[in-house]
């Protein structure tokens, strides 16, 4: 079969052998796969993943001399069973997977390994046990991004976002438009999107952001200053309190502190904004954790590929909460399906472009300019680029 891989940061179309399901897996033929930023960074600089990767128990992530077939966001239709299966869907079904498979006890990243190729091919392999239906009416260019809304889902979740928070969305690229999508599911009234481009702020407006910010003009932090509940200086913050004080202390027969806890515990006091960094650049965190309000939950969701830093005496001082989201859990992943399948969320405005294996090099490249595209999919049956 034809398939697309990367080794030492080269993407070539070229001849693999057919991969044969064994015990507990399924053969699928890719129907779409989407582009990953995560595939972007690890082209080039697969070596600090990979070590990371080694560090948290994963010994077996891709590495620049390796051969792998990438591609880990994907649909497709069932087109062989190993031994051991269940058979649960018919030959033909429109399926997806999670990005996980086992081989006997070993558990490897689809797409991220030597050990699991990926489905930038004509076909892959998955576990039965991870493999899900697609609802009817659910086109496959749609439910390949079912992989993607789970990373922002999950992201969305990590901030225990309340429908009346004041969200914060730096970043829209594929990932910052999927939160600003499950923000909105979530019934979250006000979010606030930023992004240096034209095209990825006009497609934050479609997704439905509230406002939309260039940074080169104005600031998210100076649109949100001011918004209810929201303290953003250490005089306002002290001054809360002391004016709290003077007011519980009128209320007779009841100890003030008690008040004060009672209130407290129905959302009573200051309350920060939750921000959802979606940039995975240096310096990003930083400027999040200056410039945020007081209190605010700050989720990191992009993937910084180098070291980075941060004042902690700054976020002590504002008492934020840093928070870091990379993956979902298995529900979570057909949350984001059943979102999809209920319109409770439409990211077609994501779908920028389709490419065939023989364009997967050119689209990389269109991709790293960050200028119009969101998310490219990838048709192994696609003749042309």
């Amino acid at each position: 079969m034809r398939a697309v891989v990367v080794h030492d940061g080269n993407l070539q179309v070229t001849d693999v052998p057919l991969p044969e399901p064994g015990a507990g897996q399924i053969r699928l033929r890719v129907s779409r796969t989407g582009i990953c930023g995560s595939d972007l960074h690890v082209r080039h600089d697969a070596e600090a993943s990979a070590d990371v990767a080694a560090e948290v128990g994963y010994p077996d992530f891709m590495r620049r001399p390796h051969h792998v077939v990438m591609g880990h966001e994907f649909a497709g239709t069932v087109d062989a069973y190993g031994p051991g299966c269940l058979r649960r869907w018919r030959p033909g079904q429109l399926v997806v997977s999670l990005p996980l498979i086992k081989h006997g006890d070993e558990v490897h990243m689809t797409g991220m390994s030597e050990r699991a190729p990926g489905a930038y091919a004509e076909y892959v392999l998955v576990s039965e046990d991870a493999t899900m239906p697609v609802p009817a009416g659910v086109e496959p260019g749609l439910a390949a991004l079912t992989e993607p809304l789970a990373v922002a889902h999950h992201a969305v979740r990590r901030g225990d976002v309340a429908k009346n928070d004041t969200a914060v969305v730096i970043g829209c690229g594929p990932i910052g438009l999927a939160v600003i999508l499950m923000l909105k599911a979530a019934g979250v009234r006000r979010v606030v999107a930023a992004d240096f481009t034209e095209a990825r702020r006009d497609l934050a407006r479609t997704c439905g952001a509230d406002v939309v910010v260039d940074p080169t003009v104005q600031t998210p932090w100076s649109v949100i200053d001011g918004d209810p509940g929201l303290v953003t200086s250490a005089t306002d913050l002290y001054g809360a309190g002391l004016t709290a004080l003077r007011d519980l202390r009128k209320v007779r027969g009841v100890p003030w502190w008690t008040v004060m806890r009672t209130a407290q515990r129905f959302g009573a006091g200051p309350r920060g904004a939750v921000v959802f960094e979606c940039v995975g650049l240096p310096g990003v965190i930083e400027d999040i954790v200056t410039h945020a309000p007081f209190r605010s939950r700050i989720v990191v969701v992009g993937v910084c590929m180098q070291p980075d830093t941060f004042r902690p005496t700054m976020a002590s001082n504002k008492e934020v909460d840093l928070r870091f989201s990379f993956c979902y859990d298995p529900a979570e992943f057909r949350e984001a399906l059943q979102m999809v399948a209920h319109r409770r969320i439409d990211p077609r405005p994501l779908l920028t472009g389709v490419v065939g294996l023989d364009g997967v090099a050119e689209a990389f490249d269109e991709l790293a300019k960050a200028d119009h595209h969101a998310k490219i999919l990838v048709d192994p049956s696609r003749a042309t680029t």
